[in-house]
């Protein structure tokens, strides 16, 4: 019995999804659950289990864009699970050995009787010495320059006996304008996964369709520094997961969306549409590229539970297995570029949210403190905005807020109580 495999939904509004890659090979034997194939929707990639155990017969290729329900393999249910054998596989094995023997010796015996008949003469004669120093041939100097420079030697005029090209030419000789150089200059093309394109997409109809503006600030990282220091390793030992930034600049977000809640909204139409609740998505690397799931509620956590969270959702992003609600949603999103090393940036809105914020790395810096001259940790920080529901107060007084907040973590992120508030 053929039992037909149907690509499943993924999710709400998802009509196709594209063969990302085969697990399997046609003909194979699977068993019941292994994953036999990643798919890419728009949203995520996601792994196609085996319904049943058996023999495979394979009904799409890599590549292919394939509709929900449409069937994409046959799993042959009655086939029994290849086994046995092995004696007689291992002599075939030895006689297909002993025959690739006799073979090669053959082989070996034709190649040296072709090569002593066709051995060249070692003299040379006058013609080939003459044809040495044939026109346009550039002496040894010459060669050298020529190959350092990366300039062929045929476009290069000799001034030498017979048109050789001399020392004086190479030196002279300049590459042509688009030569190529020495390197490599090879090309592949793919085909972009169904997610990349969809990302591609999404990022230029927000430079299109929003009135996108960036302003910056610049955060003193030292008092997030002290923190860490005196208490990450007892937070660790007690909770299992690292004291991060990413739970005191999540926090500092919550607190900043209750001050200025017209960030914590977005345009439906004619409509602006504000949220009670704060669902803070994350932009994480994952191997099909930029993920970015959602803590939902995380005005409801506390440092652990955004800490436990994070870990939870960039693990299973790192590992493919993210589901499509986890990346659904969001009314606010924080991407940390600082984790590559970048300075600062101009985040591009996730539609259809209207605010993003972005974090860079920290740097030691010269900065002015009571009035004398002190070195610091600093990072920039960036929020991307739509200016069509955001004006310029709301957008530089939310950022305000998250520097606030983030240099001043004791009293506003932790109502001045640092163990209760780290449930240490």
């Amino acid at each position: 019995m053929a039992l037909e495999m149907k690509v499943p939904s993924p999710g709400e509004s998802i009509t196709e999804v594209e063969i990302a890659e085969w697990l399997v090979e046609d003909g194979d034997y699977v068993e019941k659950d292994q994953p036999i194939a990643e798919v890419d929707s728009d949203k995520a990639t996601l792994e196609l289990p085996a319904e049943a155990s058996g023999i495979i017969t394979l009904k799409a290729e890599e590549g292919d864009a394939v509709a929900v329900g449409e069937v994409v393999c046959l799993i042959d249910t009655e086939a029994e699970k290849p086994g046995g054998g092995d004696d007689k596989k291992e002599s075939k094995e030895k006689e297909e050995s002993k025959d690739d023997s006799s073979d090669k010796k053959e082989k070996e015996d034709k190649d040296k009787a072709e090569a002593k008949t066709q051995e060249p003469s070692k003299s040379s004669t006058p013609s080939q010495k003459q044809d040495s120093h044939a026109k346009g041939s550039p002496s040894p100097a010459a060669k050298k320059i020529l190959d350092e420079k990366g300039v062929d030697a045929k476009d290069v005029e000799g001034s030498g006996k017979d048109g050789r090209i001399t020392k004086e030419d190479a030196v002279q000789s300049k590459a042509s304008m688009g030569s190529p150089g020495k390197g490599k200059r090879g090309e592949s093309k793919k085909k972009m996964s169904m997610l990349r394109r969809k990302v591609a997409s999404r990022l230029v109809s927000v430079k299109n369709d929003t009135a996108m503006l960036t302003t910056f600030n610049e955060v003193d990282m030292q008092p997030i520094f002290n923190l860490r220091k005196k208490y990450k390793e007892e937070f660790k030992d007690k909770h299992g997961v690292s004291l991060g930034f990413m739970s005191f600049f999540t926090l500092a977000v919550v607190r900043a969306l209750d001050q200025y809640p017209g960030v914590n909204s977005m345009i439906d139409g004619d409509h602006q549409v504000s949220f009670d609740y704060k669902d803070i998505s994350i932009a994480v690397s994952g191997p099909k590229g930029l993920m970015v799931p959602v803590i939902r509620n995380a005005e409801n956590l506390s440092f652990r539970g955004v800490e436990d969270e994070v870990k939870r959702l960039a693990t299973k992003a790192r590992d493919g297995k993210i589901t499509v609600d986890e990346m659904t949603g969001g009314t606010f999103t924080i991407t940390n570029g600082g984790v590559f090393g970048s300075m600062l940036s101009t985040p591009i809105i996730n539609p259809p949210q209207s605010a993003i914020l972005g974090m860079h790395n920290i740097v030691e810096r010269p900065v002015a403190i009571d009035g004398h001259v002190e070195i610091r940790p600093i990072m920039y920080v960036a929020l991307s905005y739509d200016h069509r529901i955001i004006d310029g107060k709301e957008s530089v007084g939310f950022l305000v807020a998250i520097k606030e907040a983030i240099e001043n973590p004791e009293e506003l992120l932790m109502d001045n109580d640092v163990k209760r508030a780290l449930e240490l």
